[in-house]
């Protein structure tokens, strides 16, 4: 197995996490530094660390659901953050965020060990959806949501959100890509300052009842939708 895919399927981290780990010299193959992402290990065989701590693969995957709030910044550490994720993550588990939210906007992020599924929600060719609630600081004017459903010009590329529902100074709507800031920024080239951003669902996973800085495991039903869901993007 290539040595990204194991620590992402260990739960280490994302692919391109891990790509990162191994190039900033902390992961070690048998006592040596890895030599890259893509140098080849035997699972039963080799023995691989990550800054000095064993890594083996998952037998059981972990799946939960987190309404980050706000204040929060969207890593497990960031010595320059007041409040990481790592708080709401349980001693022993290896869990890393699937879909990333600035530090003053809030709501769903996923938290697991699964790097498949971490790969397929969030890297740009599988298109994901994800849907939002946007409070804007004065009622979006017609003419506004005109040129919103039109498209907006980034420096970074097109903000174009589908928008599913606007009643007054709230905005509901959904995006497939997700850049830096975006949904901010977007709204600021219209004139508008958002006040509050929550994002409500990725895929078919959904927010719900859950409260600020609640962390709660999939249902049977959620992890049935999600990994079905994961299932048919593989092509399988």
């Amino acid at each position: 197995m290539r040595l990204n895919k194991f620590l992402q399927a260990a739960g280490v981290a994302s692919r391109r996490k891990a790509d990162r780990l191994i190039a900033a010299g902390r992961v070690r193959v048998n006592g040596r530094p890895a030599t890259g992402p893509w140098q080849e290990i035997n699972t039963a065989r080799d023995r691989v660390e990550v800054d000095g701590c064993p890594v083996t693969l998952c037998k059981k995957r972990h799946y939960f659901k987190l309404y980050k709030p706000q204040g929060v910044t969207s890593t497990l550490a960031d010595p320059h953050a007041e409040r990481t994720l790592a708080e709401f993550i349980s001693p022993g588990l290896r869990l890393f965020p699937v879909g990333r939210l600035d530090r003053d906007s809030e709501g769903l992020v996923l938290l697991t060990d699964d790097g498949d599924l971490a790969l397929l929600l969030t890297h740009p060719r599988f298109g994901m959806e994800k849907r939002y609630l946007v409070e804007l600081d004065r009622p979006l004017a017609r003419r506004d949501l005109a040129r919103l459903r039109a498209g907006i010009s980034l420096e970074d590329g097109p903000f174009h959100p589908e928008v599913l529902q606007v009643d007054g100074t709230k905005v509901h709507l959904s995006l497939r890509e997700g850049r830096k800031r975006e949904i901010r920024r977007g709204f600021s080239a219209l004139g508008y300052r958002v006040l509050r951003l929550v994002r409500l669902a990725i895929g078919p996973l959904e927010l719900g009842e859950l409260r600020p800085g609640e962390v709660k495991p999939l249902s049977a039903q959620e992890k049935k939708r999600l990994l079905g869901l994961s299932k048919r993007l593989r092509g399988g």
